[in-house]
């Protein structure tokens, strides 16, 4: 028997606080170089906004699935929303850096044990047939609002201050838990396994020092060859390494890593991760180029890629229930070759491309992704049997934070090494025009190791087939 759940609302109550928390963690980027003004620090220091909110993402998402054992739906919802709604508040007050960062690590927190709670709850109480589209409301939260982001931030900052971007989210967070207080129930059993310290240690010092070592890439002036990168990078593949080999040999793993004996699931992770990489590359490159190689205002920009983002998010629905009806290879095959196709072009970008076809691009572009991203992660996590679901959702959270961090330090260090390199053959490096014509040549070669990753994809992607789900018919409950 089947148990009956109020799923409107359940998805309400998770969505909204979901949508904020992406949403202010975009918003903010756009207001870095404000902030450096109002707070007289660095860029390097300012980054840290970003930086240590993907840090505490990394750190935390492995041990999601452990904490979904231990603690009952509501607990980790009231844990995760209280959480958001604190670092907002204290970010809204905030009169200097310090706090500010304070309450950036406590809004991570929140999101950290809310993304996983919200996929895990969704492959409990939606039947296999009906996943597809529920997964395509959470794409919906995850590609919309930080695509809606930049935009409100923009206006807010030219008209406002930037505190408006947190004292916007604060109504909408309490909305979100006082409707999950009223209707969120426990859809999960806490089984409380039994938790193993040198695990924790393992993973934090192991996801942690790679996304830190990434993130510290793509800011610094030294790059790849700064010795705190290349230290962060070794010690944290050696501690991965040992984590995965100790999950191997326990009977109660942290994060089990049985989950890659399925090989859907596999091709379903391949295939986020090469998105994930393909987006945050653009979705930084492109506001870049826009600012710099063709001279527009940050609002500007940010109103360029509002349409394909958008579009984005309200098909994501959509494909997932066309995903329910046909499956994911009709779905995720021409998606790739969509994108490809979008990066082809882009890689011929100049500072003389119009802007209406940079913006049907970057639409073109979005869609394709649309086709891939849920179609792939729903068949992928469908595979599982249902004991495996929370550590099926904590792998795929943690990694793809781990490939965002990699796309976007990749990202940064090909567009620099690419405008070095052409300031370096110019006879006036110091030029406007040639400043902009180096950020195109980089931005272009950006563009071209995106379409690289997604042929790579393209070619994984041709293995993929549809999950016909055996498990349906047990209780939830179980």
């Amino acid at each position: 028997m089947t148990k009956q759940y109020n799923t409107r609302a359940i998805m309400a109550s998770l969505l909204v606080p979901g949508f904020v928390g992406m949403f202010s963690e975009t918003a903010l980027n756009i207001a870095i170089s404000n902030l450096m003004d109002v707070f007289q620090i660095s860029t390097a220091t300012a980054q840290w906004l970003t930086t240590g909110f993907l840090l505490t993402l990394g750190i935390l998402m492995p041990m999601t699935g452990l904490l979904l054992q231990w603690f009952t739906t509501r607990q980790l919802f009231i844990g995760s929303v209280a959480s958001s709604i604190a670092g907002t508040l204290i970010a809204a007050l905030s009169p200097n850096f310090e706090m500010l960062m304070t309450a950036r690590v406590l809004q991570a927190v929140g999101m950290g044990l809310l993304l996983p709670l919200m996929f895990n709850t969704i492959l409990v109480v939606y039947p296999p047939e009906k996943r597809g589209a529920a997964m395509g409301f959470v794409g919906l939260v995850i590609m919309f609002a930080p695509a809606t982001g930049p935009t409100v931030a923009g206006l807010l900052i030219e008209y406002l201050t930037w505190h408006y971007i947190f004292w916007i989210s604060l109504p909408f967070l309490i909305a979100g838990l006082l409707v999950g207080l009223k209707y969120l129930e426990n859809v999960t059993e806490v089984t409380k396994p039994r938790i193993d310290l040198l695990s924790v240690v393992l993973s934090t010092i192991g996801f942690g020092g790679i996304v830190f070592g990434f993130s510290k890439a793509g800011e610094g002036e030294e790059g790849w060859t700064s010795p705190v990168v290349l230290a962060s990078i070794a010690i944290g593949l050696v501690a991965l390494i040992l984590f995965a080999l100790r999950q191997v040999y326990m009977r109660e793993p942290m994060m089990n890593l049985r989950v890659f004996k399925y090989p859907m699931f596999i091709v379903g992770l391949l295939m986020i991760l090469s998105c994930m990489m393909i987006m945050l590359s653009s979705m930084i490159i492109l506001p870049m180029y826009l600012q710099n190689g063709m001279g527009l205002s940050a609002f500007a920009a940010g109103l360029m890629l509002l349409p394909g983002s958008a579009l984005n998010g309200f098909l994501s629905p959509h494909m997932g229930r066309l995903f329910d009806k046909y499956g994911p290879k009709w779905l995720v095959i021409p998606g790739l070759v969509i994108v490809a196709a979008m990066l082809w072009f882009f890689s011929g970008i100049t500072p003389a491309s119009s802007v209406a076809f940079i913006v049907a691009l970057h639409i073109g572009l979005m869609v394709g992704i649309s086709m891939v991203w849920m179609p792939s992660q729903t068949n992928g996590l469908n595979q599982l049997p249902p004991e495996l679901y929370p550590h099926g959702t904590a792998v795929m959270n943690t990694l793809q934070q781990v490939s965002g961090a990699i796309g976007t330090a990749v990202a940064v260090s090909i567009l620099t090494s690419g405008m070095e390199k052409y300031l370096h053959n110019s006879a006036v490096p110091a030029g406007m025009t040639e400043v902009a014509n180096a950020m195109t040549f980089g931005s272009q070669n950006v563009f071209t190791f995106a379409m690289i990753v997604t042929l790579v994809g393209l070619v994984v992607a041709l293995f993929i087939r549809r999950v016909v789900v055996k498990h349906a018919a047990m209780n939830p409950m179980h």
